[in-house]
């Protein structure tokens, strides 16, 4: 089936799958997982990138920038300033505008702060980021950040890391249907049957780490993502079929050959 490439600031992707880096069992598995989700961004968070490596190697040293897009992120800041000098730092170490906003709120929940992403939300933007703001299921919240210039909006699915799905699927609908912005689900989807059901109520993408890195079986797990947001994207340019209280015979008997009986 024919579709639009996923657009965010100047960037185009055929694959509406963002894939993490962190909790891989080793860099290898990480790389062979990368691969099998066919995604062609990849989030890295910056605070986590550890330069003293004996081995002279950090986390970047295992993805090919000639194949994917390196979409920096803020994650571990808990205040507005801090995640607006992580912002320029990842410009500086990575060359790119690109930012994944995360101010958190809570080290319990890890939800974020929404007063605090704003206010980095409006920095990041006057200073020339593509930001794609980490936010709670908010359709008022995602408005305001579309609003001050936000190439995207990121509301969560649930906690990060528990896998729980889609909580709150009405939500995110007002979110998708209010937006001129891409809406990208990120954080909570456990199994490729959370990414479908996110893919059916129409967002453009999704973020995923843990779903992936967690599994049994990481590999097989991004395979499995791949075609499950594939699949909820067909589904949902489709158009699901009416829900009905009651049943509705597949082969109608109306305009039956005269003389035949049921």
């Amino acid at each position: 089936m024919p579709d639009s490439k996923l657009k965010i600031g100047t960037h185009e992707f055929a694959s509406r799958l963002i894939v993490g880096t962190g909790k891989y069992p080793s860099p290898d598995v990480m790389q062979a997982a990368h691969a099998a989700s066919g995604a062609e961004m990849v989030t890295v968070a910056i605070r986590r990138i550890n330069l003293d490596d004996p081995s002279g190697k950090t986390l970047l040293d295992y993805i090919d920038r000639s194949h994917y897009t390196l979409l920096p992120n803020t994650a571990g800041c808990y205040e507005a300033k801090d995640a607006v000098l992580t912002a320029q730092l990842a410009r500086e170490l990575l060359e790119t505008d690109l930012i994944k906003l995360e101010v958190i709120g809570d080290a319990e929940t890890l939800h974020p702060d929404p007063r605090a992403t704003l206010e980095a939300a409006e920095r990041l933007v006057r200073d020339g980021f593509v930001v794609l703001p980490y936010i709670g299921d908010d359709p008022i919240l995602c408005k305001q950040l579309e609003e001050i210039g936000c190439a995207a909006v990121m509301p969560l699915a649930a906690p990060i890391g528990s896998g729980l799905g889609v909580c709150n699927p009405y939500s995110i609908r007002i979110i998708k249907e209010r937006a001129r912005v891409p809406v990208i689900v990120d954080a909570g989807v456990g199994t490729a049957s959370d990414a479908a059901i996110a893919m059916e109520l129409g967002v453009d993408a999704l973020l995923m780490n843990t779903g992936i890195a967690a599994a049994r079986d990481p590999v097989l797990m991004a395979a499995a993502m791949r075609h499950a947001v594939e699949a909820g994207r067909m589904a949902y340019l489709a158009g699901r079929m009416e829900k009905r209280l009651y049943a509705s015979a597949s082969s109608p008997m109306e305009n039956l050959i005269a003389g035949e009986r049921p």
